[in-house]
């Protein structure tokens, strides 16, 4: 049995499932976390998977980063455990201020969803190291609030530190700053996008086997530091 993986579950996830048949289908030991608990349970990495989460109403993400699970993820990320957040997953991370910046709403003022083209800009992170820096790959994108957004100083800072992991092609679905599609934080173990790469990893339900490389790469990293 691989590494033993979490994946959060709040109330109004929706795509927590579709994370843990990912780790699954990566060779990891899944393990479902529950966000009212104050134990991460000895997993070697975290999961926030996307969905909808009580108290978005009042900003995606603000109520969630309080949930008790979360000050565990935030004291594990700070010591270098590897944390994954996907669209809501992504929200909260910003909002428990893991990762800069935040999420607004789409400047087209409608839901997306859409196959979404993006190129690799980091592979420095230990959810992207298999995949080639600048390769243009496939994942599936369903947002609301997907704008990225920060001040120009943290933009920039971003940008020339290398902090930016993925960037929209063909078109910005929801008017991120830069096209940016996904961040880290400095040390790389951090990392949060708004598509989802979980729904990417079989083809009979995905149209690209692109989210792959992210399990697979958090693997590579986990059996180097055994």
């Amino acid at each position: 049995m691989g590494p033993r993986i979490g994946v959060v579950t709040f109330p109004g996830s929706l795509d927590d499932h579709d994370a843990l048949r990912a780790v699954r289908l990566s060779g990891a030991e899944t393990v479902p976390l529950w966000h009212g608990s104050d134990s991460l349970d000895d997993v070697a990495a975290v999961i926030l998977p996307g969905g909808f989460s009580y108290g978005d109403y009042l900003r995606c993400g603000a109520i969630s980063r309080f949930a008790p699970v979360m000050s565990e993820v935030i004291r594990a990320a700070g010591a270098g455990m590897p944390v994954l957040g996907i669209c809501n997953g992504f929200q909260i991370l910003c909002e428990a201020k893991l990762l800069p910046g935040a999420l607004i709403r789409n400047d087209v003022r409608t839901f997306v969803c859409r196959d979404q083209r993006l190129r690799v800009e980091s592979v420095d992170t230990t959810w992207t190291s298999a995949f080639e820096l600048g390769q243009e790959i496939t994942i599936v994108l369903k947002n609301g609030e997907g704008g990225f957004v920060a001040d120009a100083e943290t933009v920039n800072r971003l940008e020339g530190e290398g902090q930016v992991v993925f960037r929209y092609l063909e078109g910005n679905p929801n008017g991120s700053f830069n096209d940016i599609a996904g961040v880290t934080n400095e040390r790389g173990n951090v990392v949060g996008l708004m598509p989802h790469p979980e729904h990417n990893v079989d083809p009979l339900t995905g149209p690209s086997l692109d989210g792959l490389p992210f399990f697979a790469s958090v693997l590579d990293f986990l059996a180097a530091v055994a």
